[in-house]
């Protein structure tokens, strides 16, 4: 009998002894191993084979989040993730790390090591670029997305999707923390910057047109199971290098709105931007902007080409259908954009790129122009069709957050 029968939270020396046992390094490797993860809901473990440079990742699910005890959540979340990335890594090969098996019993998936990528994050916030990074995420999200809507999936066949990737407690923390909290705080657990205490009350708390429209989008997220989405696609989801782009860690993913990722992609390079900006790089900023534009257009582009090509259901081919459906997911993809920026600014799950900008002026603007942008995203959904859409709203925001 193993103690791998019975599931307990694994340190390092246990995930050592873990991946012999299983089969992923051989028994009488010489292994060494550390924790590498620093997310809020697991336990990630970089392990490798001295003699022969081999190495893999292990990634537990814990029973709590680590910013907070008392937000228990389901260990099932790995199981999601590791079939998701499964599935994610049919429709676009490379742009996800291979999973190498799942633990029902420990709760872990052994996967591909991308130790020779960045994380996207820290990389933006040394203000490095990344010019393939638009095409690959935009590849990324058409055929992860558009694949696994009705439009081309058998109906019946995308249901048990819907059934077999229901995710109600990682769908229950976006409710609460990017779509209801922000707007009110009403569980006491905003982080509002002190300097912004007036700005934050007047055109969030106090804005009952922002309210209803923020109504609409956590309904909308709640019940539209349009496809398979990553639900938290930011770029401490993404692993990067200059030749490679792989999108990871989808243990938020459910059956919901498209544009809710697209959306999220758009709003971090914009917090990019605000750090960019803060250390006056104006060629990093014109690079984070330029960037969204082409995620939007070329997202755009290639959504029309792959629904061409991968249509089924009948009614959808109708003529015109696809260019209203396309101009729904940008809609969204404005919306949600607004609330990622404005959870992130405000909520308690905040982003370094701002929160370590040091100089608190320049901090306290970066969180105005997120606001200001974010509302004109949500209130003027309708209106965001191009990419130079979307960035000169940031622009619009930069001169009125001053």
């Amino acid at each position: 009998m193993s103690r791998f029968d019975t599931y307990f939270l694994m340190k390092t020396p246990d995930v050592l002894e873990y991946v012999k046992e299983k089969g992923y390094m051989p028994k009488d490797a010489q292994l060494s191993g550390k924790e590498i993860g620093d997310g809020n809901l697991n336990y990630v473990f970089r392990v490798v084979d001295e003699a022969t440079g081999k190495s893999v990742i292990v990634k537990q699910a814990g029973e709590q989040l680590r910013i907070s005890a008392e937000m228990r959540v389901s260990t099932d979340r790995n199981r999601i993730e590791s079939e998701i990335l499964q599935i994610q890594w049919k429709y676009a090969p490379h742009l996800v790390p291979e999973i190498y098996g799942y633990d029902t019993v420990m709760c872990a998936c052994v996967m591909e090591d991308l130790s020779d990528h960045s994380l996207m994050r820290y990389a933006l916030m040394k203000h490095e670029i990344f010019p393939r990074f638009a095409e690959d995420v935009t590849t990324y999200m058409v055929n992860t997305l558009l694949k696994t809507t009705d439009v081309v999936m058998e109906h019946k066949a995308k249901k048990a999707m819907v059934k077999s990737f229901i995710n109600p407690e990682l769908c229950e923390i976006t409710e609460d923390l990017v779509l209801t909290e922000p707007y009110n705080d009403c569980n006491h657990r905003n982080l509002v910057f002190p300097r912004n205490a007036d700005f934050v009350r007047r055109e969030l708390y106090e804005d009952q047109a922002l309210h209803l429209e923020v109504a609409k989008l956590k309904f909308d997220f709640m019940n539209n199971a349009q496809a398979l989405i990553h639900g938290d696609l930011h770029t401490g989801s993404i692993f990067v290098k200059p030749d490679s782009t792989r999108v990871f860690d989808p243990e938020f993913a459910f059956y919901g709105p498209i544009g809710y990722d697209v959306g999220n992609v758009v709003a971090n390079l914009i917090f990019a931007y605000d750090n960019g900006f803060a250390a006056g790089n104006e060629a990093f900023c014109s690079w984070t902007l330029q960037t969204v534009e082409e995620i939007i257009d070329l997202f755009s582009q290639k959504f029309l080409r792959c629904f061409e090509e991968n249509v089924t259901d009948r009614m959808a081919k109708t003529p015109g259908f696809k260019e209203w459906y396309l101009s729904t997911i940008l809609r969204d993809t404005a919306s949600y954009a607004g609330t990622e920026l404005i959870r992130r600014t405000v909520g308690m799950a905040q982003v370094k790129d701002v929160t370590t900008i040091p100089d608190p002026e320049k901090r306290a603007y970066a969180e105005r122009l997120n606001i200001l942008c974010a509302k004109d995203y949500i209130l003027h959904s309708t209106s965001f069709k191009r990419g130079a859409d979307f960035v000169t709203a940031v622009r619009r925001a930069a001169e009125a957050a001053k």
